[in-house]
C-alpha cells in the first residue's frame, strides 16, 4: 500500500469514530476557548455589548442547551466544541445545529441568564407581563399556533415556533431573544400583534438594568463536561464494539496493553518514548516489515498521537522494558498492516 493509503487508514472516519466512542467525554479535553463554539459565544457577547450590557453570562459545556434553574450561566452541548463530535452527533442523532440555530438558542439562553442574574421574575411588572414564574413547568403542552400573544423564534419540534407558550420563563426568554437579535425590526414585524406590548416592556426593562451589576452571581453548573465520565458510546446509547470492524486503524487497545495503569510515583509520558526512540523504531520497522519510510512515518505519528491523547504513562524504573515493548509493538503493527491492510490485527 502507498503512504497515502496508510495515512487514510489511520485518519479514516471509521477509526476516528471508534476512538471517540471509546473515550470518556471528560477525557476529551473539551473547552470553549479556541474551539468552534467560541466564535458563537463571542458573537453573543458582542451583541449584548452593543445593547449596552455590563453583564456577561458565563458559558460552559454540558450535554444539552439550558440554564440551570435561577442560575445565570449558559450550558451548551459539548459536541459544538469539536468538529469531529459535530459530525458524530449528526450521524448518531440525524441532526446538528447550524450557525443560525446556534445563535438563536444562545440568545434564548441569554434571556434566561439575564432573568436570573437580575431576578426579574420577582418584579410585579414582570409577572403582570409574562405570568407567574412559579407556574408548573410542562414538558408537554398544546400551543395555539395562530396566537399573536407570543413571539415566534425558536423552531422546536414538535411545536414549531410556539416555544414561548410553554412557560412564562420561556416566554420572557423568547421575547428577549427577538429583542436582542441584530438587524431585526421587531416593532414593524410584530406591528398590530398584542405581543408588541411584551417587546416594548423588555425594551424598557433592559434600558433600565443594562448598566447595573447583576444581583445574582451563582455559578452552579449541571453536568459540566469535566464531570461527564461516561463513554461517548454510552451517551448515545450505542455499543461501540459494533463499529470496531470498520475501524481498521484503531490502536488504542494495543497501546493500553503496553502502558497499563500504574500507581508508581515517578511516571513518564509514553508519547515521549516514541519521540525519543523514533530513529530506532524507523530502522526496525523498515528492516522487518519492508514498508516504505512514509508509511512508517504515518504509523509512528499515529501511535505517538494516540499515546499523548490517552495520557498513557509508565514507571521510570521500567524504562528499559518499555523501550523493548514499544519496539515489539510497532514491528507487530507494521507486520499487521503489511499483510492485512489494518493496524488492529
Amino acid at each position: 500500500m502507498s503512504a497515502s493509503n496508510v495515512r487514510n487508514l489511520v485518519q479514516s472516519w471509521e477509526t476516528v469514530r471508534f476512538e471517540l466512542l471509546n473515550s470518556r467525554i471528560s477525557d476529551l479535553g473539551l473547552k470553549i476557548e479556541g474551539s468552534p463554539a467560541e466564535v458563537y459565544v463571542r458573537r453573543l457577547r458582542r451583541e449584548m455589548e452593543a445593547k449596552g450590557f455590563l453583564f456577561k453570562p458565563g458559558v460552559y459545556l454540558t450535554d444539552a442547551w439550558g440554564c440551570p434553574d435561577r442560575t445565570p450561566v449558559i450550558g451548551i452541548p459539548f459536541y459544538l466544541a469539536d468538529l469531529r463530535l459535530r459530525r458524530l452527533e449528526e450521524e448518531q442523532t440525524g441532526e446538528v445545529e447550524d450557525a443560525k440555530t446556534i445563535m438563536m438558542l444562545l440568545r434564548h439562553e441569554a434571556g434566561h441568564a439575564v432573568n436570573y442574574a437580575y431576578r426579574l421574575w420577582e418584579r410585579f411588572s414582570w409577572r403582570e407581563t409574562f405570568g407567574s414564574f412559579t407556574k408548573p413547568y410542562r414538558d408537554v403542552f398544546r400551543p395555539d399556533r395562530f396566537s399573536r400573544q407570543f413571539v415566534k423564534h425558536i423552531a422546536a419540534y414538535p411545536y414549531g415556533r410556539t416555544y414561548a407558550q410553554k412557560h412564562p420563563d420561556e416566554d420572557f426568554a423568547e421575547t428577549f431573544a427577538v429583542w436582542l437579535t441584530p438587524r431585526i425590526d421587531w416593532r414593524r414585524r410584530y406591528l398590530h400583534w398584542p405581543v408588541l406590548c411584551k417587546l416594548k416592556y423588555v425594551d424598557r426593562l433592559m434600558r433600565e438594568i443594562r448598566r447595573q451589576k447583576p444581583g445574582s452571581h451563582r455559578r452552579r453548573m449541571v453536568r459540566p463536561v469535566e464531570k461527564m465520565t461516561l463513554l461517548l458510546a454510552e451517551h448515545y446509547g450505542k455499543k461501540a464494539e459494533l463499529f470496531r470492524r470498520a475501524a481498521r486503524g484503531y490502536v488504542d487497545d494495543r497501546l493500553r496493553e503496553v502502558f497499563p495503569p500504574s500507581r508508581a510515583g515517578d511516571l513518564l509520558p509514553g508519547a515521549d518514548l516514541f519521540r525519543r526512540k523514533r530513529a530506532e523504531l524507523w530502522d526496525r520497522i523498515v528492516r522487518w516489515s519492508g514498508l516504505d519510510v512514509p508509511e512508517v512515518e504515518a504509523i509512528l505519528r499515529k501511535l505517538e498521537s494516540r499515546t499523548h491523547v490517552l495520557g498513557l504513562r509508565y514507571p521510570r524504573r521500567a524504562a528499559r522494558r518499555k523501550e523493548m515493548d514499544v519496539v515489539a509493538l510497532v514491528v507487530a503493527l507494521a507486520h499487521d498492516y503489511a499483510y492485512t491492510g489494518r493496524l488492529t490485527g
